[in-house]
């Protein structure tokens, strides 16, 4: 019996793979040119005693990813089975260390699905301490500032709404799943689907851990087990790694628009508590974007008991200049004379960025395929005037859960497939307040493409975007270099300071997370016609070009342990050659609250 497992892709010509033949482990180094596969290393892993099998558990249920959408179904269904008094085992993998330490939003929570999922959760405790009472939009020009009322019916009215920190927020969504019997596992990394003999999803397999970076087992060295169940739910958040295999194995994109991204950038601040007005959401666009630059802003005040503010910096990934930097778009904004003199005094006390899907309605994949489905934001259900997703993610949670439910609790389960294939979860949400929702505002993201940019957009002008943010980069040659002010260490800051204050953390000696398809293109293309844009896409300082040890040329180098599992590489690379893939569970950012 042979099988392999890809450890790591160290580039499109070096890789090491683990294999077992005849029951004996063996590590072999690969290297690959255009015309033949040659084994130069071929080392027996049994001198180690490592065991290479995985252990297989069974569940009813598994559920990949522990935020607001993932969190929801596994209630849901607990709920269900409680109520129709039925045995269900439901199981939720996490990569994070703890359930929302990788969570971050604004965030301006809509109550809607809290309210049917526990009408009773200020009773439970549930940690919304923060309703609106305020609302401010605005129009930013370089020095001023011009007010746009906020009319009844608008996506950007809050009444109603709740000013949280969704890390919290998840943290309590997980203790209800905890107290229902949901087995939840965080630091364990979903990295591979499984798949029955017919095609239809199996389950997922978490990685290998205790592995180095050159492929061998370390003396922590554990193999990843496998969790099998009658229906697997992915709900991994945006651009998920194993929803990518997904989108390929089952077609899933074939009849949706393409996906597309911006990027939100967060801190959290401690201000003087004379400039602290706790319900009091404020929004812009305008400076310091131009009008071909989709983005905006936020600052919201909470009450937490002590004077915070969230405050965060939102750009579209369809951006056309290389040169732009959406991190120090950010810092510039808060120089502005509307938002700085709320700062000054304060200290910065959290920094964070995540990718956000803004394709809309139209860019919603098909969501069921044999044995699994796609939940929350990894197909893409914010509604993006309203800057709001998490609602709409619990909502698809709790809808598939009822889809789901009748199914794997039948007696006699009737399928065609190994792995349950419930199309009625669709149907359910094409029924649901969550279509309406976004039915209603599905020309809003596309109609920025048009002359007047974000005030077109705001019109709501239609017109159709048809390709990959990717593709939206100009070349360098084209476009004008940006001069950003230097930090002053006060209200605007350094990147690598910033990270800092995310609590990234990863184990030092693993394989990269971070894997190019080909090591020669990003010099020879990134870097030749964009003028290197993962320096300045990229809001960790991952990417940075640097001068080759032998004097000659430029290297990429790639600094895996600041990631903050934003996904923007693996968006908005414009060869489309960096391939994000989950580390070791565990690793990442430790937002605290964000």
């Amino acid at each position: 019996r042979r099988s392999s497992k890809v450890l790591s892709v160290v580039s499109v010509r070096c890789f090491a793979y683990f294999s077992l033949i005849d029951g004996g482990g063996y590590l072999f180094i690969c290297y690959l040119t255009p015309l033949r596969l040659s084994v130069v290393v071929s080392i027996s892993i049994s001198q180690y005693g490592v065991e290479m099998e995985r252990f297989a558990d069974e569940a009813d249920v598994v559920i990949v990813g522990g935020g607001p959408a993932g969190l929801s179904a596994a209630i849901r269904l607990k709920q269900l089975a409680n109520e129709h008094e039925k045995e269900l085992r439901v199981c939720l993998v996490e990569k994070a260390s703890q359930i929302g330490a990788h969570t971050l939003s604004g965030a301006c929570l809509e109550p809607t699905a809290l309210n049917e999922l526990f009408p009773d959760w200020k009773e439970r405790g549930a940690p919304l301490n923060t309703p609106v009472t305020e609302d401010v939009f605005s129009i930013l020009t370089e020095k001023h500032r011009i007010p746009v009322p906020i009319l009844p019916g608008l996506p950007m009215v809050n009444h109603g709404n709740y000013i949280v920190r969704l890390g919290n927020f998840v943290r309590w969504l997980g203790e209800q799943a905890e107290e229902l019997g949901v087995e939840l596992y965080p630091g364990y990394a979903a990295a591979e689907v499984l798949f029955h003999e017919d095609g239809s999803v199996k389950g997922i397999a978490t990685n290998d851990v205790g592995v180095a970076k050159d492929g061998s087992p370390k003396e922590t060295f554990e193999r990843g087990m496998e969790l099998h169940a009658k229906v697997t739910l992915f709900g991994e958040g945006c651009h998920g790694h194993l929803a990518k295999q997904l989108y390929k194995q089952f077609n899933l994109r074939e009849n949706c628009e393409p996906q597309t991204y911006a990027i939100g950038l967060k801190e959290l601040w401690s201000i003087d508590e004379k400039k602290w007005r706790p319900g009091r959401v404020e929004h812009s666009v305008g400076w310091p974007l131009k009008r071909n630059t989709y983005g905006g802003s936020f600052l919201y005040h909470l009450n937490e008991g002590e004077p915070l503010v969230a405050l965060g910096f939102v750009i579209g990934l369809d951006y056309s200049n290389p040169y732009l930097s959406p991190f120090r778009e950010f810092q510039r904004w808060k120089h502005h004379p509307f938002v700085a003199p709320t700062l000054e005094g304060g200290q910065r006390i959290a920094y964070g960025a995540r990718a956000l899907n803004e394709g809309g309605l139209q860019s919603v994949p098909k969501l069921t395929f044999p044995g699994g489905l796609l939940i929350g934001c990894s197909p893409g259900f914010m509604n993006v005037p309203k800057i709001k997703g998490t609602h709409t993610a619990m909502k698809s949670g709790m809808l598939a859960a009822e889809a789901i439910f009748p199914k794997v609790t039948a007696e006699n389960l009737d399928s065609e497939t190994a792995g349950l294939h419930i199309p009625e979860y669709a149907d359910s949400l094409k029924n649901s307040w969550v279509w309406k929702e976004l039915h209603a505002v599905r020309n809003i993201r596309p109609s920025f493409h048009n002359y007047f940019g974000l005030y077109g957009g705001m019109a709501f002008v239609l017109r159709k975007k048809d390709s990959l943010d990717a593709n939206q980069l100009k070349p360098a040659k084209d476009c004008t270099p940006i001069e950003y002010p230097k930090p002053d260490g006060k209200i605007s800051f350094d990147l690598l300071s910033s990270v800092a204050l995310s609590g990234t953390n990863h184990e030092g000696d693993q394989p990269a997370h971070l894997t190019l398809k080909d090591d020669s293109v990003p010099v020879a293309r990134n870097l030749a016609i964009y003028d290197g844009p993962e320096q300045r896409f990229c809001p960790a300082g991952v990417y940075e070009y640097v001068p080759m040890e032998t004097g000659e040329g430029m290297r990429l180098q790639i600094n895996a342990q600041n990631c903050v599992h934003c996904k923007t590489c693996d968006i908005k690379d414009p060869s489309q050659n960096i391939n994000w893939v989950v580390p070791e569970g565990g690793g990442g950012p430790a937002y605290n609250g964000m």
